[in-house]
């Protein structure tokens, strides 16, 4: 596979920054297999972004040749106070996250797990991390702390500040390439870029993806340096309301899709047509609209920019849209809720995580 071909899979959606574009065409040209990454905090149960989202981003990476590691960062949970800071817990959630991945389609034998708890054992990785602390200001390891998914006002513990620091470690123990997170971990990234060279690392390259945002819709978060580096309050899986968990029967997805935000003709900030373009679209050759004769029929859409188009000129109501994204959803979810009803590893991890208890 040629490069150019390569890097347009690397660039597909939901990939919406790449940091260089250059740079990225030249480590493909350089390197057959580079070394991607992606680093998950295991805690609670997985919803569309977590689990259908980063399985359609770790599958590309893949098909473009690259080698992806999957960080479970168990410890930066803990630091975090996920589960009530419980390793245990955490370590169960991270389990249970590695059957949500292969029930959503990532084939689990050709990507590497990786564990904190493990590289945090090599007396380098330590070093590594007051080497970054050395090199970088308080604030501006504050101004990282975002990362963490809590504002600057909420950093109230030194134990805090060592996350990001130890994030960019994890980048430069894991011999990363490519750093596909989200654009929410965008901060760090930019950190490791900058201090790179004068640790003796090359930069990587970011390749940073969208985070689908709340059924609620609107409100944004500032996830960049720059003031204008926004994207959408992104969906939480604090919030059960404004998520869909990828354990949702199909009743609680019809009714969660039924009382999302959706504006007849505004397709800005909404979440249904979002959840069209990033899952939708990516799982599934075309999106049918059901509609009785009397309104127009049945309507077949086999892309984004052809359904957004219709949506805004008013040839499809919202709530046929919510009825095509609800049966969408439903389908592209069965495997997993099915998965997680015949493996028995997988039913009592999804316990662990709903009840709490670790046996």
């Amino acid at each position: 596979m040629d490069p150019k071909t390569r890097y347009d899979i690397i660039a597909r959606e939901p990939i919406e920054e790449i940091i260089t574009p250059d740079e990225l065409f030249e480590l493909l040209n350089a390197k057959q297999a580079p070394v991607a990454y992606d680093g998950f905090e295991p805690s609670g149960l997985a919803h569309l972004g977590t689990g259908v989202l980063r399985a359609i981003k770790i599958q590309d990476l893949l098909e473009a040749g690259c080698r992806f590691k999957l960080l479970l960062a168990d410890w930066h949970a803990m630091l975090n106070n996920k589960m009530g800071g419980d390793l245990a817990k955490i370590q169960a959630a991270g389990k249970y996250l590695i059957e949500v991945w292969k029930a959503c389609g990532v084939d689990s034998d050709k990507v590497e797990i990786v564990w904190a708890s493990d590289l945090v054992q090599n007396p380098d990785y330590w070093k590594r991390v007051l080497e970054i602390s050395k090199l970088t200001t308080a604030k501006r390891m504050v101004r990282c702390s975002t990362v963490m998914g809590r504002d600057e006002g909420e950093m109230q513990y030194v134990s805090q500040l060592f996350y990001p620091a130890m994030q960019a470690s994890d980048i430069f123990e894991l011999e990363v390439d490519i750093c596909q997170l989200g654009i929410d971990q965008r901060k760090v990234n930019i950190l490791a870029r900058e201090l790179a060279p004068r640790l003796g690392y090359n930069k990587p390259v970011c390749a940073h993806h969208h985070l689908l945002m709340g059924l609620l819709g609107g409100g944004k978060m500032n996830y960049g340096e720059a003031s204008d580096m926004q994207v959408e309050a992104k969906m939480s899986k604090s919030k059960p309301e404004t998520c869909i968990y990828v354990h949702d029967s199909k009743e609680d997805i019809q009714r969660k899709i039924n009382n999302a935000y959706c504006v007849a003709k505004v397709a800005e900030d909404n979440p249904v047509l979002e959840i069209c373009r990033y899952i939708l679209f990516r799982k599934m050759e075309a999106v049918t609209i059901r509609r009785l004769e009397k309104f127009g029929g049945n309507i077949e859409f086999d892309s984004y920019p052809k359904l957004e188009a219709a949506f805004r000129a008013g040839e499809i109501h919202p709530l046929d849209l919510k009825n095509a994204v609800s049966s969408g959803l439903s389908e592209i979810l069965e495997p997993v809720r099915k998965h997680f009803e015949s493996n028995s590893k997988a039913k009592e991890l999804h316990s662990i995580i709903c009840t709490g208890v670790t046996r």
